[in-house]
């Protein structure tokens, strides 16, 4: 929530789901690893359902215009955006990946093709130890050859957000929000 209060947007309503199962050493993740990088099929079917879900909640529940409805995710929050957004892309104004990757080797039936001008944002570290940054720059090929709108930022850091990619992601998102 901060990262997104800090972008200072007007008009904006931000929510914000935790992931929904324990990770063993504290905190919350949205689904386990069939690998280092891949999703467990089972567990990301349950969030992605889960947060399908969510998301309708937001839209009867609050004042959303559904076209302006913008997924903004870090690590495996970023996967879960894309993974959402690409399900039915006409639904989201856009995505905001930090650090993640698209999980186009999952089962589902992810839009790869015709998103026209769909905008994305994406950061990722060239010193990334969790999430390599070649699966960053392969997400923003795979969305390019789809025809989306993609800003791609690769900052020397590591696995987090910085200053320069709040700055980045702010004037982004003011550009695509005016």
């Amino acid at each position: 929530m901060p990262l997104v209060l800090s972008l200072s947007l007007p008009n904006v309503l931000v929510v914000s789901p935790r992931a929904p199962f324990p990770f063993p050493y504290g905190g919350f993740v949205w689904y386990d690893l069939a690998d280092e990088v891949t999703p467990e099929p089972n567990t990301f079917r349950t969030s992605i359902d889960m947060f399908q879900k969510f998301v309708g909640e937001v839209e009867q529940g609050y004042p959303v215009d559904s076209e302006r409805l913008l997924l903004l995710g870090f690590s495996q929050g970023t996967v879960m955006a894309y993974a959402t957004a690409l399900l039915d892309p006409t639904s989201f104004l856009g995505v905001a990946a930090l650090s993640g990757y698209i999980p186009h080797q999952s089962a589902l039936p992810l839009k790869l093709t015709n998103l026209n001008g769909f905008p994305v944002f994406i950061s990722h570290g060239n010193g990334d130890m969790i999430i390599p940054a070649r699966l960053g720059r392969e997400s923003a090929e795979l969305l390019k050859r789809a025809g989306a709108a993609v800003t791609y930022r690769e900052y020397s850091m590591g696995h987090e957000v910085t200053q320069d990619t709040m700055r980045d992601l702010s004037e982004w998102s003011r550009n695509i929000f005016s």
